[in-house]
C-alpha cells in the first residue's frame, strides 16, 4: 500500500472520528432536555413517567401535523408542541398522578395506561405504516472542517434546546419559584410546612417536564423517523441518563447526557444502535452496583 493511500485511509479515519463527535455534541442536547423534563417530575411527584417518550413523540407528531401538513412556519409548530404537550402533562398530573401522590406504583401503572393511549391515538391520527417525512426548515450544510459538516437545522435545534436548558437552570436558581420548586423536590414535607403549594409546584414540575419533552421532539422531527413507537428508545435514553446522572439531580443529568451521547453516537457508528443500547443499559447496571445514587446524586435518610 502506498504512503499516499495509508495518509488517505488516516484522513477519512479523523473526519468519521471529528464528524461523529459533532452528532455527539447535537445528540446530548436533546438528551439532556429529554432527562431534565423526567428528572423535574420525578423530583416533586416521586412518579415515574413511563410515557415521557410518548410526550416527546407528541412534540414530533404536532410538526409533522402543523409543519409538513398544514404548512405552519416552523416555529409555530414547534411552539405549538410546546403548549400540547405541556397541557396534556397537566391532564396527567391532575387527573392520574396527584391521586397517586402517595402511590409511586399507581402512578407508574396509570403513566404505562398514557403511554399506550398516546400510541394508539398516533396511529388513529398518522396512520401506521411508512415514517412521516417533514422537511427541513434550515436546507443546507455548514462545513466545520473539511469533511466535517453540520447541517443548519441540527444547528438550530441544538441552539433553541440549549436555550430552554439554560432558561430552565436559571429559573430553577434564580426565581421564587425555581426555589420552592427545588426545595419540594428535596422535601416535600418541609416545603408544605413553609407554606409552598403542593399542588401548584406538582403542576409547575409536569408542565415543565412534559413541554421540554415536547419541544425535544418537536426539534428532532425533520431529523429523525417520525412513528407511533419513536418513543421507545426516548425513555430507555432518558432513564438511563437520569440514573447515571443521579435521581433528582438535574446537573447530573446534563453531565450524563453529554457523556451518553458521545458514547451512544460513536458505538452506533462502528457497531449499531441496538449494540449501543444495549450497552448503554449494561453501564446503568454497572453505576447502580456501584455508586446507586448516580454520578452525581445525594444519599437520602429516613
Amino acid at each position: 500500500m502506498s504512503r499516499s493511500r495509508i495518509f488517505r485511509k488516516g484522513t477519512d479515519g479523523m473526519e468519521v472520528v471529528l464528524q461523529t463527535c459533532v452528532n455527539a455534541f447535537v445528540a446530548s442536547g436533546f438528551f439532556a432536555l429529554t432527562a431534565v423534563g423526567l428528572v423535574l417530575i420525578f423530583g416533586v411527584m416521586g412518579i415515574v413517567n413511563f410515557a415521557h417518550g410518548e410526550l416527546f413523540m407528541v412534540g414530533a407528531y404536532t410538526v409533522w401535523f402543523f409543519y409538513s401538513k398544514s404548512g405552519w412556519p416552523f416555529y409555530l409548530a414547534v411552539l405549538a408542541a410546546f403548549v400540547i404537550v405541556m397541557l396534556i402533562g397537566l391532564l396527567m398530573e391532575r387527573g392520574l398522578f396527584r391521586p397517586m401522590r402517595d402511590n409511586p406504583l399507581g402512578g407508574l401503572i396509570n403513566s404505562i395506561g398514557v403511554l399506550f393511549i398516546l400510541q394508539v391515538l398516533a396511529i388513529k391520527i398518522g396512520g401506521l405504516g411508512l415514517m412521516k417525512h417533514i422537511p427541513p426548515a434550515f436546507p443546507g450544510v455548514i462545513q466545520i472542517v473539511e469533511g466535517v459538516t453540520l447541517s443548519k437545522q441540527r444547528l438550530a435545534a441544538l441552539i433553541v434546546a440549549s436555550s430552554l436548558l439554560l432558561f430552565i437552570w436559571l429559573f430553577l436558581t434564580r426565581t421564587k419559584l425555581g426555589w420552592a420548586l427545588r426545595a419540594t423536590a428535596q422535601d416535600r414535607e418541609a416545603a408544605a410546612l413553609q407554606g409552598i403549594s403542593i399542588n401548584r409546584i406538582s403542576m409547575l414540575a409536569m408542565a415543565l417536564g412534559a413541554g421540554s419533552a415536547g419541544v425535544a421532539g418537536a426539534l428532532m422531527a425533520p431529523l429523525t423517523r417520525v412513528q407511533p413507537y419513536m418513543g421507545h428508545s426516548v425513555i430507555i435514553a432518558a432513564f438511563i441518563v437520569t440514573i447515571v446522572g443521579g435521581l433528582g439531580s438535574l446537573s447530573g443529568s446534563i453531565l450524563a447526557a453529554i457523556l451518553y451521547a458521545f458514547f451512544h453516537t460513536f458505538v452506533t457508528t462502528y457497531y449499531g444502535g441496538i449494540i449501543a443500547t444495549i450497552l448503554g443499559l449494561l453501564i446503568m447496571l454497572v453505576v447502580l452496583i456501584i455508586k446507586p445514587t448516580g454520578l452525581m446524586g445525594t444519599q437520602t435518610t429516613e
